[in-house]
């Protein structure tokens, strides 16, 4: 009788060998070492570079405020809470940033979780059930997905941004409970979630909306409230997301909606019942950033400023700049190889900006992402500019 072959679980691991690739030809743009805080200006292996490669959207990771609250925060609390929220680690400053959060989302309550990636694995699973289906846009974050995925609910995915598409989907399940989850900027190519069609058609067949904005929070809106105040449909979406890591300075995340539905999920959601409670620094971060961004107006519209600069300053070189309406300006490469090789050539010319890749993007629509700070002086701009001009030249993006 024939013995089975045993199978190792490891195998694939020998078998990958695309990074690798990359690496042994110089032009593997992840997990790039940075020695400095994320200013535009950052050091790399000792050497000033600019950076376009940041979400660090409004410059204050680095904020003197932001930092004294954190260090005074360690002082008084020591660098972690030893527990869960629901047990032993919940604080006196988590309460209090919950209540800011609610108050600055213009929502009845917020809860506050460690990572913004655990909010949406928290909240989806935590809401939809074996009976519901929650509907997503195709190219909603890896988190809103992998959250569908630990949901015991049917998930549907519809057309990027295309509300047709998603009422074909709310008509063929009207008798079932539903949640859209989508984002309201989306991460790589900047566009932004066309959330007053997609409220309409939720009220006309009884669905729940859920938005993820963490590129919109700090950046969108009158007052930087995000995309859904940026439509005017606060009292109209469901629930917002916001992460900590975007404008917000920090790490972590929250979501925020009615008193009950935040109650319900504070004792369903197991990414927060069985995860560590947020460090004080963080929590003391976040509450300083949000103060900021209510008292200092300037620093969204010097954003804006360079957003549109930079807009018009790839526009006028040629570049295909995608649809982008956020500080997000991805520069569309086409081929993967080809965005690799041009990451690292913008790094030889000084400049930080990442790469996004299928699956990421579109196959044969990979691109260099680029996004800008209050922080960026015309100056620092101008320089990117130019190596983009050089570089895109070389490589034939633009004549």
């Amino acid at each position: 009788m024939a013995v089975k072959k045993s199978v190792d679980v490891f195998d694939k691991c020998s078998k990958f060998t695309t990074a690798k690739d990359l690496i042994s030809n110089n032009i593997y743009p992840f997990f790039r070492v940075i020695e400095s805080a994320q200013d535009p200006e950052i050091i790399r292996n000792g050497r000033k570079m600019i950076m376009v490669g940041s979400n660090n959207y409004l410059g204050l990771t680095n904020h003197p405020k932001v930092k004294e609250a954190a260090i005074e925060a360690i002082k008084k609390y020591g660098t972690g809470c030893a527990g869960s929220r629901f047990l032993n680690g919940t604080l006196d400053i988590h309460v209090k940033l919950e209540e800011k959060l609610a108050r600055f989302m213009r929502k009845e309550a917020a809860l506050i979780f460690s990572t913004g990636f655990q909010v949406n694995l928290g909240v989806i699973s935590a809401l939809v059930g074996k009976n519901d289906v929650v509907i997503i846009d195709k190219m909603d974050h890896a988190s809103i997905i992998d959250g569908c995925r630990l949901s015991f609910g049917e998930v549907k995915k519809f057309r990027h941004n295309d509300t047709v598409d998603l009422e074909r989907i709310l008509r063929e399940y009207d008798d079932r409970g539903k949640l859209i989850v989508v984002d309201g900027v989306f991460s790589m190519e900047g566009d932004i979630a066309n959330l007053p069609e997609i409220v309409e058609l939720a009220k006309k067949y009884g669905a729940r909306v859920m938005v993820d904005d963490a590129h919109g929070i700090g950046v969108m809106g009158k007052t930087g409230r995000g995309t859904v105040e940026h439509f005017g449909l606060e009292d109209e979406v469901d629930l917002i997301m916001g992460t900590y890591s975007k404008s917000l300075a920090s790490i972590g995340g929250f979501i925020a909606g009615t008193e009950d539905t935040i109650h319900f999920i504070k004792h369903h959601a197991r990414a927060l019942i069985f995860s560590a409670s947020p460090p004080p620094a963080s929590v003391a971060s976040v509450s300083a950033a949000v103060d900021i961004i209510e008292n200092e107006p300037e620093r969204r519209e010097r954003l804006w400023k360079n957003t549109r600069k930079m807009f018009r300053g790839f526009k006028d070189l040629g570049f295909e700049v995608g649809p982008s309406q956020t500080p997000i300006i991805p520069i569309i490469v086409g081929e993967d190889q080809k965005a690799f090789v041009m990451a690292m050539m913008l790094q030889e010319e000084g400049i930080f900006a990442n790469v996004a890749v299928s699956p990421a993007v579109p196959n044969g629509r990979a691109l260099i992402r680029t996004s800008y700070m209050a922080t960026h002086t015309d100056e620092h701009l101008d320089t990117v500019l130019k190596a983009f001009e050089k570089v895109g030249r070389i490589l034939g993006l633009i004549g």
